[in-house]
This record gives C-alpha cells, structure tokens and sequence, in this order.
C-alpha cells in the first residue's frame, strides 16, 4: 500500500516535468532564418545577408546599407540609390522689428539635412543683393561634413544700405555641397530666399500754421501750412482736417493724395468763427508713412475773434476805408467808354493832319507871292519904266477904280532905276538945277 501510494504522488510531477521539458525544446530549437555579419556578392563591407537553415541554397533579399544609407540585393547587382539629401533653412533671426535704412544687424539661419545620407565638402554663401552688405568678415563659410538629420547655426553681421527701398528685402543663402550614394559621388546645390523688412524713417515735415493778422467774427479766414517731404521714400493717403465747434467750415477734411519725396506744398483751411472772442480749434495732418504704418501730426491753434467793423459808404467816401478792403466784384469801364475813347482818338488826328495841311497851304502861298515879286521887281528895274505911285488929290494923279487919283511920278528912284548920264542923282538934286 505504501509503494502504490507513493507512485500516485510521483506521476503528476513526471508529467509536469515533462511539459516543461517540451516547451524549452520549443523555445530552444534553432530559429528559421539568421542575421551573419560579412561581405556578400559584390564584396561591400557593412552589407546584411538573410540565410536560411533549411539547407538550401541561401536566399539573398534586399537590405539597408548601415554605412550611407542606399539600398542594395546582396546578390551583386547593381544597387538602388536613394533620394538626393536636401539642405533647407529651418530658422533665421535679424532682431526686432524692422531694420531701418542705414542701421546695422546679426542675420543667423539655422539649416538641416533633410537627406538620409550624409552631405560633405559644404559651401555656403549669404549674398544681400541691393539692400544690404556685409558689415564685417566674409560672407561665404566652409562645413565640412553635415550628418542626416544634424542642424547648424551661422551668424554674421549685416547692414541695410542707405539706398534700400522700405518693405521686406531679399537675401540669398546657397548651399553647395557632395554626397555618396550607391558607391558613387554626387553634388547638388540649393538657393534659399529669406525676407527682411527695412524701413525708411519718417521725415514728413510740416510747419506751423500762419494765421491772419486779424480775424473777424463771421468772415471767413483762411490758415495755411507749408509741408516738405525730405524721406527717401513716398508717403501716401495724406488728409488734412479741422476740427472745433466755435468755427464753421465747409470742407472740414480734405484729401491731398500721395507726397512724392522731396516734394512740398501748402495746406490751406478755410472756416469762418461763430463768435467773438477767444476760439480753439485744432489741425490734424494724417497720413501713411513708407513702411504702410499710419502716422498723425496735431496743431493746437487758438483763434482771437474780434467782432467785424461796419462798413458803409460815408468811410469810403472819407478815406477812412480803402476800397481795396472791401471783396467787391470789380467790372472792366463799359463798352461806351471805350468808344468815346476812340472818337476823341479819331479826331485828335484829323485835327493834326488839318492843321498840317493848313500850315502847308500857307507856307506854300508866302513862297509864291514873294517869286511874284521878285519877277516884277526885277522885270522893271531892267526895262527902267516908272513905278506909279498915287497920291490922293493931287493933279496930274492917275484915277483908280474907287475914283481917287493917284500921281504918276515918272521916275524911279535911284535905288530902282539907273541914272543917265547928266541928270541929277535925287529930287532934290533935280530942284537944285
């Protein structure tokens, strides 16, 4: 009894040990397929082969390379490259804001290799174009070996060139660099553009408002302000405003437009004040600067308003007021004045040319009575006839046609007619024979 009892107790446990032996033959038994380090085929180090225990041939599939990433059969083929590694820029800074004209910054990019294998004999090259130069050192740098998936970081110092146009500047960063893929060397080379904004300061200058002498409750007045654009760049969308209850304007915000630079002009508000006495309004110039940002420019202005002089026509007359001082239309003469002029014009020259002609006239007949003259004088004094000369109531005088009579003297006077030989020189030497 004791024998068969103990033999109960000791078949469980055979049975159990029994189990466990089989499930260590399972998990010990040789695996299906195993991994061997060596050279396959085409005699490349690094290469994986898969092999088979089943006592067959040894079948070769394609594996990854763990030296340079390509792809390969094993069997001596040639192999598969893989894709051509990207350089990108993950990242870049220049400080804050935008970079005024003139002014100086640190440009640094972070670039990665997008690639599966890795990249070496790397140049790279920052070219700023026309907006921005190299503030010291090179701008083109030299890396040595980049591995899949590393990042770099490079700085340098740049500066925005006084000739640059505001907005958001192009700079160029080229990488240039050298691969292995498949056994074989490969180059490529890749251009990135980033954006810097760059900004023009604002140099819209206007003056101070110039206000009249005198300014009139009721009467319009007008206030201008002269402005002067000295930024290199263009300002745009410029309005001019007033604003204050104690005036009264008809246009209270005007538009002026874009302001080229270097181009001035001249503001000009026109309002009329409501009341006497003190009066505050105020002059509001906006517009947007270069960079597309808008800007505002205040002039606090404080009016005397006096109360306006009556005017009648007693001061004209008086000379107390000028008539210029009055905004009067003033009309050109009327068209019968004009024609007056001209008759008075006409016959102040046809009273010239009468008045020539007259004095011609008499002119010419002064010359013909004095040829008359002349020809009978001498006529006479040739022939020696007498010259009659009448004396009224004499005896032996000729009748004339009013029934006088006039002498007949017979002789010339000496100065007239020569003397004969023998005969007195005068009357009285005549007397005296």
């Amino acid at each position: 009894m004791p024998n068969i009892r103990h033999r109960k107790a000791i078949a469980p446990l055979c049975a159990l040990l029994a189990l466990l032996l089989m499930m260590v033959a399972c998990l010990a038994a040789p695996a299906t397929a195993f991994a061997e380090a060596g050279s396959d085929a085409s005699g490349r180090a690094g290469a994986a082969v898969l092999t088979t225990t089943d006592g067959g041939a040894g079948a070769v599939v394609p594996v990854v390379d763990g030296a340079d990433g390509s792809v390969t059969d094993g069997s001596g083929s040639d192999s598969i490259a893989g894709p051509v590694p990207n350089v990108i820029i993950t990242n870049f800074s220049y400080g804050d804001g935008s970079v005024p004209v003139g002014g100086s910054f640190t440009l640094g990019f972070t670039f990665q290799n997008m690639g599966q294998v890795a990249v070496s004999n790397m140049v790279v090259t920052v070219d700023g174009g026309e907006s921005f130069a190299i503030a010291g050192g090179t701008n083109t740098f030299y890396v040595d070996s980049l591995w899949a998936g590393y990042t770099m970081t490079q700085s340098l110092p740049m500066q925005a060139v006084s000739s640059a146009q505001s907005g958001a500047q192009p700079i160029t960063v080229s990488f240039r660099y050298e691969y292995v893929d498949g056994g074989m060397r490969s180059s490529n080379s890749s251009d990135i553009k980033i954006s810097v904004p760059v900004s023009q300061p604002d140099r819209f200058q206007v003056n101070d408002p110039v206000v009249p002498d005198v300014v009139n409750a009721g009467e319009e007045t007008t206030v201008t302000m002269e402005y002067v654009n000295k930024g290199k760049g263009d300002i745009s969308n410029v309005e001019a405003a007033i604003e204050g209850d104690g005036v009264d304007a008809a246009v209270r915000t005007q538009y002026l437009g874009n302001v080229a630079s270097g181009a001035t002009g001249q503001i000009g508000f026109a309002f009329t004040p409501l009341s006497v006495g003190s009066t505050e309004v105020k002059l509001r110039v906006s517009y947007e600067d270069s960079d597309g940002q808008s800007q505002s420019k205040e002039f606090p202005l404080t009016l005397d308003v006096q109360e306006a002089m009556p005017i009648d026509d007693g001061m004209i007359d008086d000379g107390m007021i000028d008539d210029g001082m009055i905004d009067e239309p003033r009309q050109g003469p009327a068209w019968w004045v004009w024609a007056i002029v001209a008759v008075a014009v006409a016959a102040a020259v046809v009273l010239v040319v009468m008045l020539a002609r007259r004095r011609k006239r008499k002119a010419g007949k002064h010359a013909d009575i004095d040829e008359e003259w002349d020809d009978w004088a001498n006529g006479d004094a040739a022939s020696g006839s007498a010259v009659p000369v009448g004396t009224v109531g004499e005896p032996g005088a000729a009748d004339s046609a009013d029934g006088t009579t006039t002498q007949v003297i017979a002789d010339l006077p000496s100065a007239v007619a020569p003397r004969s030989a023998g005969e007195p020189s005068s009357a009285g030497e005549s007397g005296r024979g």
